[in-house]
């Protein structure tokens, strides 16, 4: 199933949790993967911004102790959320820039139990596949970590189109710049909000192999990067 016809499949309603455990298990004892309807983002508090870029740092030691869905809400507006109503080319702006406005990076977050991708327009995360995937980020002391984001690019998003002004834009190199650079800006802003609430970041290389076939993606979807936050030991 490819994600348009998945997130058209998922059920209107949709799980407030405190916490990432805060689920019921089915009748096999497995988690049964609901959509969670993550609280409002607070967007004031922490440290300034010069602040935190001088204390913006990456820390590979990071606890096993789960963030409160109120930081992961907070963590995934920050990242790459929506911050106006009117953006470019016909899309709503974002909190991280990207090509034309393609926003060609999609959000897989791995929390205890289950992957979810983050639907940045309704402010969500929707189920993607049940189980424990930390093991993918592959890189020492991630493995515990309650929180690890995958960084895929989905290349379907570019528009070739004849009202696209970036006539290059459909070249595959270009592409490839254009995808590592947005996957950049996005983990910079992790990285800030980590610094400026005293959260552990690590950006890292993932699994890509078992990754994508375990997150069930499409032949336009790029596994690149995973980044992993928590609190620090």
């Amino acid at each position: 199933m490819n994600r348009r016809k998945f997130v058209k499949a998922v059920p209107p309603l949709a799980v407030l949790a405190s916490s990432p455990s805060d689920f019921a298990l089915g009748m096999s004892g497995q988690q049964e993967l609901q959509p969670i309807l993550l609280p409002k983002p607070e967007k004031e508090g922490g440290k300034s911004f010069l602040a935190s870029l001088q204390e913006r740092k990456t820390t590979r030691t990071i606890s096993s102790k789960e963030l409160p869905m109120q930081v992961i809400s907070n963590l995934l507006w920050a990242a790459f959320g929506v911050n106006r109503e009117s953006g470019s080319f016909g899309k709503k702006g974002r909190t991280a820039p990207s090509a034309s406005n393609s926003q060609e990076i999609d959000l897989y977050v791995a929390m205890p139990g289950g992957v979810y991708i983050y639907d940045a327009i309704q402010h969500r995360l929707l189920p993607v596949a049940a189980g424990d995937f930390s093991a993918r980020a592959i890189r020492r002391g991630v493995a515990t970590a309650p929180f690890n984001i995958f960084y895929i690019a989905d290349l379907s998003r570019y528009d070739t189109g004849p009202t696209q002004p970036d006539r290059s834009i459909g070249d595959p190199e270009v592409q490839k710049s254009y995808y590592y650079t947005d996957t950049g800006f996005i983990a910079q802003s992790v990285y800030l909000y980590a610094a400026s609430f005293g959260l552990a970041a690590w950006f890292h290389n993932c699994d890509k192999e078992n990754t994508i076939k375990e997150f069930k993606l499409k032949p336009t979807q790029h596994v690149l990067f995973a980044q992993t936050v928590g609190y620090p030991e």
